[in-house]
């Protein structure tokens, strides 16, 4: 097999598009938090997000989060194609600001939940679940 200059060109144009690809999921994370926080600054405490550490398919990976006050809840997964998973809104009627969802996990990766408390302020949780198995595709 000979190996051209195209193709040593090619390889490496290559390689780095998938390089790429990690970097961008994140940023896209990043850009969603920016929006649902107007780029205010997020604290820590006062909200609590479960996921397991570990799960062995990541088509269904079971998550719940609570935040006592909260105006709404945003739920992204740093590490899919598309981070966004899910926005909870709770009205001034709602029993209990939680909730609990299935989501699919593509990889390895952190789970973030941002909560818009009451007062305008922003918290943030996170966990990070090992999936053995991927989700979206892989």
């Amino acid at each position: 097999m000979k190996f051209t200059r195209r193709d040593a060109l090619a390889l490496g144009l290559g390689a780095t598009a998938v390089a790429m690809l990690p970097m961008r999921a994140l940023a896209a994370a990043d850009e969603a938090i920016a929006a649902f926080t107007g780029g205010a600054e997020t604290g820590e405490g006062g909200i609590t997000l479960t996921a397991p550490e570990i799960a062995e398919n990541g088509n269904t990976v079971p998550i719940s989060v609570d935040a006592p006050g909260a105006a709404s809840i945003l739920i992204l997964a740093a590490g899919n194609p598309t981070p966004g998973v899910a926005q909870f809104t709770f009205g001034e009627a709602a029993g209990s600001q939680a909730a609990s969802t299935r989501i699919r996990l593509a990889g390895t990766q952190d789970v973030v939940a941002i909560a818009k408390m009451a007062d305008g302020s922003f918290v943030k949780a996170q966990s990070t679940v090992k999936v053995t198995i991927g989700g979206c595709g892989g």
